[in-house]
């Protein structure tokens, strides 16, 4: 006799139903990740006030991995984002501290981030230099700048306007920090998933020779998701100077490999091809997790440090096993 369930669903009969469990993996790893700590720290660990914290210490990585989930979905690596970040946060803040006009420092600042990230696009895109060797390049380059812009002095920022806007404001109890990661993430699902761009994206890192025959301008998009990332990484930059309240060459500081490190978790193949914004947000996340569940926990750096590779080391293995997995069937 039929199985009427079986027949609702659509699924022929006789035909066994599999879950790739590889397509979940991040948000499985979350879950055992939070039940730990829970076990760990109890009540603590789950208070209010705890998990608004790991929502806005993740907020600046979680945008970044937004904008890198295109770069690295189009075959591509950026390693420059730290560096943006910081230059971007120096020249907002001037321009800030010089005119107090809040839309002149913010397009200034957009624009820089967009401006090295077209640089570095135009090198990958047009001189045809590998992605990592230009980032590299630029990520020294731009650190640079910033150390010499300002001298290595920090910038006040005392417009409490942007501020607010940019770090320290709440809707109700949630951060504004959070609400920016909410807002970049589904225009950045929606881009990636709904829009031909993001198609473009995709079909670029996963044939870049296929790509082009069928009639993707490859140099035009591979400039794209650098310009991309440029700006997420100066919309970070500020982000960073909103909460602290000052701009300092020192933000951003290894943002790059945590970045990356969250993308790959989520789901993002570093071959292209392959890309889940929401994926990489919830690996953000994760990183967010460990590092709060381990300071709770009264680890000292050192010891927070080894742990936390290791627990990437293990998880990324876990993911990269089940993509294969998944591959073979």
């Amino acid at each position: 006799m039929p199985n009427n369930n079986r027949t609702l669903l659509g699924i022929p009969e006789g035909k066994k139903v599999r879950i790739n469990f590889s397509n979940y993996m991040v948000y499985i790893i979350f879950v055992i990740v939070l039940l730990i700590f829970a076990l760990w720290h109890g009540e603590k660990f789950f208070s209010a006030n705890n998990i608004l914290n790991i929502t806005r210490q993740t907020a600046m990585i979680s945008i970044m991995a937004v904008a890198c989930t295109f770069v690295i979905a189009a075959g591509q690596i950026d390693l420059s984002i730290g560096s943006i970040v910081a230059l971007t946060s120096l020249v907002t803040a001037l321009v800030l501290q010089s005119t107090d006009n809040i839309f002149l420092a913010v397009s200034a600042g957009l624009l820089t981030g967009a401006s090295i990230g077209l640089f570095n696009g135009f090198f990958v895109a047009k001189m045809r230099i590998p992605a990592f060797l230009v980032t590299l390049g630029t990520l020294s380059l731009v650190k640079g700048a910033a150390m010499w812009l300002t001298n290595t002095a920090a910038v006040p920022i005392t417009n409490d306007t942007f501020n607010y806007v940019f770090g320290l404001g709440t809707v109700g109890p949630i951060p504004i920090l959070f609400i920016w990661t909410l807002i970049v993430m589904a225009i950045g699902y929606v881009a990636l998933n709904k829009l031909p761009f993001g198609k473009k994206v995709l079909a670029t890192g996963g044939n870049p020779t296929s790509a082009k025959y069928s009639g993707i301008n490859v140099s035009r998009i591979t400039m794209a998701v650098f310009v991309i990332s440029g700006i997420a990484a100066s919309f970070a930059g500020m982000l960073y100077a909103g909460r602290v309240q000052n701009a300092r060459y020192t933000f951003g500081e290894g943002d790059e490999l945590s970045v990356i490190a969250a993308v790959i978790l989520g789901g993002t193949s570093m071959a292209g091809g392959v890309g889940t914004v929401i994926g990489s947000v919830i690996g953000s996340l994760l990183m967010g997790v460990i590092n709060n569940g381990l300071i709770l926990g009264g680890l000292s750096v050192s010891q927070q440090m080894m742990v936390r590779g290791a627990i990437i080391i293990l998880f990324v293995t876990l993911s990269m096993l089940a993509i294969r997995g998944k591959s073979r069937t």
